[in-house]
């Protein structure tokens, strides 16, 4: 990986690690989407990994991490299982059919969150609901790198408070990543490693960090619905762009 390569990776992730520090998500889903551009997937997800690791652990804690688990364990047993074992993420790069995966993931991901459909209460279906929501994540996981549909609009039909919602997406989150650093340390493909994608796991690291504190600043200082209708027009502009780039 050359130089402007790494200080590419690091404005990523700087970015990112803002979006995750304004609306407490949507790491993985801008930089898997700008790196996917240039980047193969597999080598896009080991840069991901330790990023989003390390900026989910603190959104884990709260009051509410029992109740969560016993009611979604379920889900996220499935999303471990489908991402592990799912095929996909392959060696090819942003031009395969995982380009296109993640194209259509993030312009499906977009337009939902442009229209904002009311979603109906699914917090009396149980906890085996979320095993069918789950197994569809850990699909989409596995394909993309980017685990936020259909798992969120789950979390948000469950109706759960503020603050467990919260912590709902921390450790959710922080299941599908660790799912994914499994799936990829168990990867026969590793020739992408070396010494300068050390390097930029680093940038990448201090990039998400800064951005992070950053948007946690800015948080209170932005009109929340307005940053969050530009996020997903965003978010939908890159789901075309990977869709052109993988042809």
């Amino acid at each position: 990986m050359e130089t402007n390569q790494v200080l590419l990776v690091v404005l990523v992730f700087a970015l990112a690690g803002g979006v995750k520090g304004i609306t407490g998500m949507g790491l993985p889903t801008v930089a898997v989407s700008l790196l996917g551009l240039w980047m193969a997937p597999a080598q896009a997800t080991a840069l991901l990994v330790l990023p989003s690791l390390a900026t989910n652990i603190a959104q884990c804690r709260g009051p509410h991490l029992w109740p969560l688990a016993r009611r979604l364990w379920p889900g996220w047993a499935a999303i471990v299982a489908v991402t592990a074992f799912t095929p996909g993420l392959g060696a090819g790069g942003a031009g395969g059919s995982a380009g296109r995966w993640l194209g259509a993931v993030l312009v499906c991901y977009g337009l939902w969150g442009l229209w904002r459909p009311t979603l109906p209460d699914l917090s009396g279906w149980g906890r085996w609901a979320g095993a069918v929501v789950g197994a569809a994540t850990g699909f989409v996981t596995s394909q993309t790198s980017v685990f936020v549909v259909p798992w969120v609009p789950y979390l948000q039909s469950l109706r759960l408070q503020k603050d467990e919602m919260v912590q709902a997406l921390g450790l959710s989150f922080t299941v599908a990543t660790l799912a994914l650093g499994a799936r990829l340390h168990a990867s026969t493909q590793a020739e992408w490693w070396s010494v300068s994608m050390g390097v930029a796991l680093c940038g990448a690291l201090m990039g998400a960090f800064a951005g992070l504190t950053f948007g946690e600043v800015l948080r209170g200082r932005l009109a929340g619905p307005a940053f969050q209708k530009t996020l997903f027009l965003v978010f939908t502009a890159l789901g075309v762009a990977n869709l052109v780039q993988a042809g």
